[in-house]
This record gives C-alpha cells, sequence and structure tokens, in this order.
C-alpha cells in the first residue's frame, strides 16, 4: 500500500474527533466536544462525540519484569558478542552508572551514541529455558493507534509472544506468536499480515517474519501491525468517511481488539544465530531491548476531548454528563436513559449520547425490550429493570450476565444481544469470559476458549505438562513413554523417569548384604520351608500317640 494512503489511514484513525490533552502534545487544540448554535429558543449547546489525541504512551506507563532479578549486573557479568564468541568485552555492572542496563532504558530518548538499552542476565542456566516477562501497564484503558515497535541490541528472540489485557493483567490474551519455526513452536501455520483479509483482520497468527536466521546485524525490531490491520477494515470506506464512521460505530469488537489496559511481552528463547546452542560460552546468549513504541491515546469513550496525568495515574475530563475514568456511566441524577458509548458520526446522522437528567416515571422505563418490568430505588436515586431476559442483566438489562458476552454484530435490542462464552471446562478457570469472549485459561491454556495448549504442554482433558518424550526426555531404565505425561517404569524402578530403584527408599537402600540386612536368597527360602514342614509333621505325630 503507497505510504500517502496508509499515512491518509492513520490520520482518519487518529483525528476522528481531535481534542486537547493535558500530557504533553504537539498536535494542537481541537475542541470539538460542544459548540454553541442558535435555536428558536435561543443559544444552546450543541454536543458532539469528542477524544483525546493520540500520543506516545510510553511515558504514562509502568514497568514490570519477571523475574524480579532477570537484569543483568547484580552480580557484574561479561557478556560476548552473538556474532563472535571471542569477543567478549561487554560488560555489565549495576553498581556503575554508565555499565548498568536497567529496564527503564527501554523507554528513554533515543538517539543517544552509543545506545542505550534493557539488558537480561545470559543463559548460564542452559538448558533451564531463559524466560522474561515484561509487563507494560497504564492503569487506564488505552486505544493503539500505531504499530507497536520493539527494538532488540542482542539479536531478536527465536520465540516470542505479545499478549495484552483488558481488565488491568487479570487475565491475558495473545495478540501474536513469533518464531523462527511456527509449526515447530506453537502448532501454527506461519502466517503475516498480509496474509490477512478484511474478514479475518482479527485473527491471531504465528509469524516468522521477525525471527529468522542472523538478524541482529541490521533487521532488529519487531513489529505488531495496527496500521495494516486498520487498512485492511477501511478498505473501500477510505474515500467515504462517513460510511468508515459508521462501521467504528458498529464494530465494538474491531474497537476492542486495539484497546488495551496492559501489555505483555514474554520472551522464552534469545537469539542464537545457530541451531545449536555453544555450551561452553553461554555469555552468548541473552535479552536486550534498546526501545519499545506505544502509540495511543486514553479512551474515553467518545465523551471527553482530553485526558489528565496527575499522580501517576490517567483520567479522562469527561463530558455529555459522564463520570468515571473511562467516562463509562452517567452521573448522578443524569440517568434518565442508559449510558452508551459516543457516536463517531457528526450530528444529525450520529448522536453524542449524552446523559440526560432523570424523570423518574414509567415512560423512562428503558429496558431495550429485555424486560417489561422496572423500580424506582429511592436509595440509588433510579430506575431500575426487573427479571431482564435473554442473557441480560444490569440497570437497563444493558450487561450479559455471567457466562455470556456481548455480541457486537446486534444491537442492545435484540434477543441474540449475549452469546455464551462456551469456555473449556477442563482448559479454563470458570465458564466466565471477558468482554471479548476470550476465556480466564488454566496454566499451561491458551486460546479464546482455553482449548489450545502452549509450549512444553500437552492437551489430556486440560493442558498437563510434557513429562517425557522419545527424544529429549527418555525414560530411563527401561520405562516407556506414555502420551508424554508419565512414564510406565519396570519393576523395580519409580520415579518421574524411572531413575529411581525402589529399594532406595528402603532402610539400607540398595547395597544388599553389606547394608546389615539379612537378605534371604531364594534356596535360603525353600530350606526354610522344609525345616517348618518337618517341625509340624513332628508335632502331629506326637498328638496321635
Amino acid at each position: 500500500m503507497h505510504l500517502s494512503i496508509l499515512l491518509t489511514l492513520h490520520a482518519l484513525w487518529v483525528t476522528v474527533c481531535h481534542a486537547v490533552q493535558h500530557y504533553p502534545s504537539t498536535w494542537g487544540h481541537y475542541d470539538v466536544c460542544k459548540s454553541q448554535i442558535y435555536t428558536d429558543e435561543g443559544l444552546t449547546w450543541d454536543y458532539m462525540a469528542c477524544q483525546p489525541e493520540a500520543t506516545d504512551m510510553t511515558k504514562y506507563l509502568k514497568v514490570r519484569l519477571d523475574p524480579p532479578n532477570i537484569t543483568c549486573g547484580d552480580p557484574p557479568e561479561t557478556y560476548c558478542a552473538l556474532e563472535n564468541p571471542y569477543m567478549c568485552n561487554n560488560e555489565c555492572d549495576a553498581s556503575t552508572e554508565e555499565l548498568a542496563h536497567p529496564p527503564e532504558l527501554m523507554f528513554d530518548f533515543e538517539g543517544r551514541n552509543p545506545t542505550t538499552f534493557w539488558q537480561s542476565t545470559s543463559w548460564k542456566k542452559y538448558p533451564k529455558p531463559l524466560l522474561v516477562n515484561i509487563t507494560l501497564s497504564w492503569n487506564k484503558t488505552i486505544e493503539l493507534t500505531d504499530d507497536i515497535v520493539i527494538t532488540f541490541e542482542s539479536g531478536r528472540p527465536e520465540l516470542m509472544i505479545l499478549e495484552k489485557s483488558l481488565d488491568y493483567g487479570r487475565s491475558w490474551q495473545p495478540y501474536q506468536f513469533y518464531a523462527t519455526d511456527c509449526l515447530e513452536a506453537f502448532k501454527m501455520e506461519p502466517k503475516t499480515v498480509h496474509d490477512l483479509t478484511q474478514g479475518t483482520l482479527l485473527d491471531i497468527i504465528c509469524t516468522e517474519e521477525y525471527s529468522r536466521g542472523y538478524v541482529w546485524k541490521n533487521d532488529k525490531t519487531v513489529r505488531f501491525e495496527i496500521k495494516d490491520r486498520f487498512a485492511l477494515f477501511a478498505g473501500p470506506r477510505l474515500h467515504n468517511v462517513a460510511s468508515l464512521y459508521g462501521q467504528l460505530d458498529t464494530t465494538k469488537n474491531l474497537r476492542d481488539f486495539f484497546t488495551i489496559t496492559d501489555l505483555r511481552i514474554r520472551l522464552l528463547r534469545p537469539a542464537t544465530g545457530a541451531t545449536v546452542v555453544d555450551e561452553h560460552n553461554l555469555s552468548r546468549y541473552f535479552y536486550a531491548i534498546s526501545d519499545i513504541k506505544v502509540q495511543g491515546r486514553c479512551k474515553c469513550n467518545l465523551h471527553a476531548n482530553s485526558c489528565v496525568f496527575d499522580k501517576e495515574k490517567l483520567s479522562c475530563e469527561c463530558e455529555h454528563n459522564t463520570t468515571g475514568p473511562d467516562c463509562g456511566r452517567c452521573k448522578k441524577n443524569y440517568q434518565g436513559r442508559a449510558w452508551s458509548v459516543g457516536s463517531y458520526l457528526p450530528i444529525p446522522k450520529g448522536t453524542a449520547n449524552i446523559c440526560i437528567p432523570n424523570n423518574l416515571g414509567p415512560v423512562n422505563c428503558e429496558c431495550f425490550g429485555h424486560s417489561n418490568r422496572c423500580s424506582y430505588i429511592e436509595l440509588l436515586n433510579s430506575v431500575i429493570c426487573v427479571s431482564c431476559k435473554h442473557n441480560t442483566r444490569g440497570q437497563h438489562c444493558q450487561l450479559c450476565k455471567l457466562g455470556y458476552y456481548r455480541n457486537a454484530t446486534a444491537e442492545l435490542d435484540d434477543e441474540n444481544v449475549c452469546i455464551d462464552c462456551n469456555c473449556n471446562p477442563f482448559g479454563s478457570d470458570s465458564d466466565h469470559c471477558n468482554g471479548t469472549g476470550f476465556c480466564k485459561c488454566k496454566e499451561g491454556t491458551t486460546g479464546a476458549k482455553c482449548d489450545v495448549c502452549l509450549p512444553g504442554y500437552i492437551w489430556d482433558n486440560g493442558c498437563k505438562s510434557r513429562v517425557c518424550d522419545n527424544e529429549l526426555l527418555r525414560c530411563q531404565n527401561g520405562g516407556v513413554c506414555h502420551n508424554n505425561l508419565r512414564c510406565h517404569c519396570p519393576t523395580g524402578y519409580t520415579g518421574l523417569l524411572c531413575e529411581k530403584q525402589k529399594c532406595e527408599k528402603e532402610p539400607g537402600g540398595c547395597s544388599g548384604s553389606n547394608s546389615g540386612q539379612n537378605v534371604l536368597t531364594p534356596p535360603h527360602y525353600y530350606l526354610l520351608l522344609l525345616l517348618l514342614a518337618a517341625l509340624l509333621q513332628g508335632v502331629c505325630c506326637h498328638l496321635t500317640l
């Protein structure tokens, strides 16, 4: 796609409704949340949808590493170059500023010479995997507006997963898988974003594009392509802005796809540059990241044109009588109708969905057709729908019951507005899912319905840790690997891999007569039986006489 078209698309995505932000910005001031108009009744306000501008969101995040002691330098360590194992003059020392590589260097100003970067400890515990989780948290819902770009200094990882959370890190969904061999690593066919179509633009794919070959010299970046996916969505509507905005209004699943509260980078295997790891020089293998770019805006549900960063926290400055961190509900005494997100379309085709004052009467019993009964709750000073049907719940039957999630293709008054989560009972923690239909998976399990195993696990009424196989984790002493889950041991052996003799649990172990225990051999055993039989025969004879 031509650069000019991409830039136009990006401008559309970023400037649906421009507005000022209180955090630093270079876009200027576009206040379109409301304007004064003249009517027959005089001067009044005309409310419109609005949203904050896009900006560099790395200025407002908090970063967490797991394990927390994975950063190099404590104790000091010397590293070798990946491309030259004899060049070992790179030192990391957390106590010396010029030799330290703390996590904040992933987000500092790029342009310094030499480049600054975060660096992990080396792979000194090989063959145990070198695993690192880098979690970026905003404590606020944000919308991504540009590609996520991660720049590596040590060579791009051979295995990596980018994940997102919509519930502040309580549950995670994969955004994209990265591998040198997708089939081997994740049991997925390799694809690129250019293999996607309008109908598959929200698919989770595994790509080999950023993990192949000797990549540390020139190709250092790993991307998650936001702009290309949005370009697929825009398609022919690029030249019809009203149609594009109309589609944005009705495609909740698309908006949710680009919405996050947290990002997690899961580094599973560092760059090695070869098929065999040099076990005699493990200081060549580590992770190093010089820059992470995340461009986006505060999500305010089209009810705010500014976002403030105060006391280490982002929050929307809500208009339209809305309130909450994301302007996600009506203010007290402005609940005359159910809250709703604003519209991308300008008036008269669209609406800002401003919250209106309470008018407590039967006429305002709005339940979207899922109930014909409502009740006024004096304590809450609002009208509440009673006995919501069609798997809905909430003040206006506008939410889905636990175990169901919102059907993005259905209107709020549709009987099929709530869809069964259909979580796999063996792979998920419960039958509940989040707003996009993703279930909360047990350890080792992934996928929207928690029915796919992560590397190192195998399905057996849930994902069980792989114990053995026929190549790397062989069962010992003649044991047989069964379904990669357990070793069937021959008589006399036990243990996870049949590595122990059963007699090791007994007093004296397996040392035979030297152990001080008199073990009867088969001949001794039969001799004892003969003596016992003769003794019994003599007793019987004596009694007969």
